[in-house]
């Protein structure tokens, strides 16, 4: 049966031809209440399920299965457990009453009760609980919103920190990491390490073999790079153009060294072709390496500068080596 969102279904679960006939009656003129019946209570609870009403009248007495039994068994079942339960009965018993609201019952009259009270009560319990349905769907809507915006910012978050070539950290998110990890350096009184890196006659490189080459070839530095730095710890960003930087906190100077040694290595054994480099026929990379703590000083600003001298220093000296900057 078609109904609209503002029915009132009804089931009512009473043995009682003859009470199911009277309420009927009480109903059948009310357009805007529909009307169903269970006979059998060992039926209700899945009878219930299928139908989805907006109010159970439940009669209290009924052979097989207590009454009460039944309330438990609506509020258990996770499909029904919300619908409104009047519970209908012989007698007006303060006992009984007090009972079947304690299991959960959301209203007590006593059958056949009057026409107009059961019609407001039934169109009350229903209103109030088709209420609380569109009021449950708005926040499950507003929560699937709410993760889906989650989700979205964290994506552009992301997105903001990396560098949209080559997909490593950007800029930007080499600013946000050396301050972060000066202030840990001096907070903690450890070493902190810096390696500048720029790719050999990059111009010439670009000019010759084109700039979807040039691109290609910083992605796979790039990719490179990221995969020999292993520590989560650490970060390996574009600092731009064909130059890279790479923060290694809690790291002394003969560890920097190392990873430069290796990195420069790295970059070599990839073997792409540059025929217009003379340091080498295919790409390599010159570094620069500094080193020092920042309760003694030394600023990010400071580490930058430390490094590119020494990078400067390495590129004096021929390329694809790296150098200690003289302060480290």
């Amino acid at each position: 049966m078609s109904t609209s969102s503002s029915n009132a279904v009804v089931l009512l679960v009473d043995d009682q031809m003859m009470v199911s006939e009277g309420i009927r009656r009480m109903l059948v003129d009310e357009p805007d209440i529909i009307f169903h019946y269970c006979n059998d209570p060992n039926q209700a609870v899945d009878m219930a399920v299928k139908l989805q009403p907006t109010v159970i009248l439940q009669d209290l007495i009924m052979p097989d299965i207590d009454g009460y039994a039944l309330v438990d068994a609506y509020r258990s079942n996770k499909n029904i457990k919300n619908v409104p339960v009047i519970v209908l009965s012989t007698k007006e018993d303060p006992e009984d009453k007090s009972l079947a609201f304690e299991r959960g019952a959301n209203d007590y009259l006593v059958k056949l009760p009057d026409k107009i009270e059961l019609i407001a009560r039934i169109r009350a319990h229903s209103k109030s609980y088709l209420t609380q349905l569109e009021r449950d769907e708005a926040f499950k809507a507003l929560r699937e919103l709410q993760s889906e915006l989650e989700k979205s910012n964290i994506e552009l978050q992301k997105l903001s920190s990396l560098d949209g070539l080559t997909g490593i950290a950007n800029r930007r998110s080499f600013d946000a990491f050396i301050d972060k990890e000066c202030l840990r350096s001096a907070r903690e009184n450890t070493t902190l390490s810096l390696i500048l890196i720029d790719i050999d006659f990059f111009k010439p490189f670009n000019d010759n073999y084109g700039h979807l080459a040039g691109d290609g070839c910083l992605r796979q530095v790039a990719t490179a790079l990221d995969e020999m730095v292993h520590r989560p710890a650490d970060l390996v960003a574009r600092y731009g153009g064909e130059e890279f930087v790479v923060v290694l906190p809690n790291t002394d100077i003969d560890g920097a060294k190392t990873l430069a040694k290796k990195l420069c290595e790295t970059i070599r054994l990839l073997k792409i072709p540059h025929a217009f480099s003379t340091a080498e026929n295919h790409i390599t990379v010159s570094l620069g390496i500094t080193s020092g703590v920042a309760c003694e000083g030394i600023s990010p600003s400071d580490l930058i500068l430390q490094a590119d001298k020494a990078l400067y220093l390495a590129k004096e000296s021929g390329r694809n080596c790296y150098k200690v900057s003289k302060e480290s």
